[in-house]
């Protein structure tokens, strides 16, 4: 357990601090993502809202996604959107309906999970969302759907900046992926590729995918040999 703990945490080390998906970029979107989030809120918030968020601890999570991992299919503007805006909704009814705030976080959450999977917006700080609004419908403030507003004002300007901010540093978003050259030659046996031809792959790209190095491995070796076995049953048909 502690030998693989520390073997995946080694190798998040690894990524240098500049280049268009270094951490000090991604560290610098951030920071200008929440403090313009956090402007807007203020203003949607008004001095006269009262108990209004003007800032939602969520979306620090999703700010880590958008500018340190914008190639992650969780990062993109739809999940964005829909995984925190679904799912406040989600902690919202279920704390009006339900009133116990234990049982309403819990049932928020796992309603939330099942309407970002079927939207197709599954977004982890989205289930932060729900239990953030849960809490708030069952509390002394009594949050209401109309707490959905200045929710919206700070995710819609996150990805807003998230936009033009990961654009104007190099990486398009959302996200682009590497054109694949169409194969001319026959499919190789298994073993003709190393792990650190994945590395170096990933290094020229400079990118950070959301997926280990050692499970692209397995699956480009898995395939291989799919496509092998293939091809060998294709070859001997009559």
């Amino acid at each position: 357990m502690l030998k693989t703990l520390f073997k995946h945490t080694v190798r998040l080390e690894p990524q240098r601090s500049t280049g268009h998906l270094g951490w000090l970029r991604g560290a610098i979107g951030a920071t200008v993502g929440i403090a313009i989030a956090g402007w807007v809120g203020l203003l949607v918030a008004g001095p006269s809202a009262g108990g209004y968020p003007f800032l939602i601890a969520p979306l620090g999570a999703s700010a880590v996604l958008v500018f340190a991992i914008p190639a992650s299919p969780l990062a993109q503007p739809w999940p964005v959107i829909g995984g925190d805006l679904l799912s406040a909704m989600a902690g919202l009814a279920s704390g009006l309906l339900l009133g116990d705030p234990v049982l309403s976080c819990a049932v928020g959450v796992g309603a939330a999970i099942g309407i970002m999977t079927i939207a197709r917006c599954l977004h982890p700080p989205g289930g932060a969302c729900a239990l953030l609004c849960a809490l708030g419908a069952t509390g002394a403030d009594g949050w209401g759907f109309a707490y959905i507003v200045p929710i919206a004002a700070n995710v819609l300007t996150l990805v807003l900046i998230g936009w033009l901010y990961n654009n104007c540093t190099g990486h398009r978003w959302p996200h682009v992926q590497y054109p694949v050259p169409r194969r001319t030659v026959p499919f190789p046996h298994p073993g003709t590729f190393r792990r650190s031809d994945i590395e170096e792959v990933l290094s020229d790209w400079d990118e950070v995918l959301d997926i280990d190095v050692d499970d692209l491995d397995a699956v480009f070796r898995a395939v291989e040999r799919k496509a092998a076995k293939r091809n060998s049953t294709e070859g001997s048909a009559p």
